[in-house]
């Protein structure tokens, strides 16, 4: 009996936690007018989780969150400018193959799917990446890309977890309030930590 009151206590203090720093990504992101303060928050959000990960799970959230917030903002800023170059790229490829119906666009038209699909990964372990290594923004890209074209089971994971909180979502409006953006960082961040444990045991095996 005791055992199963732990566990209920311990999962309300989990869900309690994903909810809090939800409405801190929120806060926080319009801290920053959105434009400015949503992708300090987000690596704010993401160094959190990696924390959880990590084992450290009695750590003060608000400090931690807003620290990095402050620390990160500047530079995950520059992150923010090169995701919406790239988001920018896909919209404008979407709307040229979806305008254009000509026999030649109908040709590259998987390439081009392919290329988004691939692009769209490779943000999606950037957030991961920033938080766990300090890398430069060419390696940071790279490590992101090469990550995503090794780790096909892990991409599926992240998809589908993903798709799942959205499908959710969709029918509890109120969820993605309080849970959205946490549990979809969360299974973004766990699906590329074990990529990091998978590369990190490889590195030992080959030293």
């Amino acid at each position: 009996m005791n055992t199963l009151a732990n566990r209920a206590f311990a999962a309300t203090e989990w869900i309690t936690k994903f909810a809090y720093i939800n409405l801190l990504w929120i806060g926080f992101s319009l801290a920053g007018l959105i434009v400015l303060g949503y992708f300090p928050a987000t690596i704010a959000m993401f160094t959190i989780i990696r924390k959880w990960l990590k084992g450290e799970t009695e750590i003060p959230i608000f400090r931690t969150f807003w620290t990095t917030w402050k620390s990160e903002f500047f530079h995950s800023n520059g992150l923010g400018l090169l995701v919406a170059a790239v988001v920018g790229l896909i919209v404008f490829n979407l709307v040229f193959v979806e305008r254009s119906g000509d026999g030649f666009t109908s040709v590259i038209q998987i390439p081009i799917y392919l290329c988004m699909f691939a692009a769209i990964m490779t943000i999606l372990y950037l957030f991961p990446v920033y938080v766990h290594f300090e890398l430069k923004w060419f390696q940071m890209v790279k490590n992101s890309f090469l990550m995503m074209l090794i780790s096909p089971i892990e991409n599926i994971v992240m998809i589908a977890g993903i798709v799942a909180v959205l499908f959710v979502i969709k029918f509890i409006p109120a969820l993605g309030f309080f849970f959205g953006g946490s549990l979809i960082a969360a299974i973004i961040m766990s699906a590329a930590y074990l990529v990091f444990g998978k590369m990190d045991r490889k590195r030992r095996v080959t030293e």
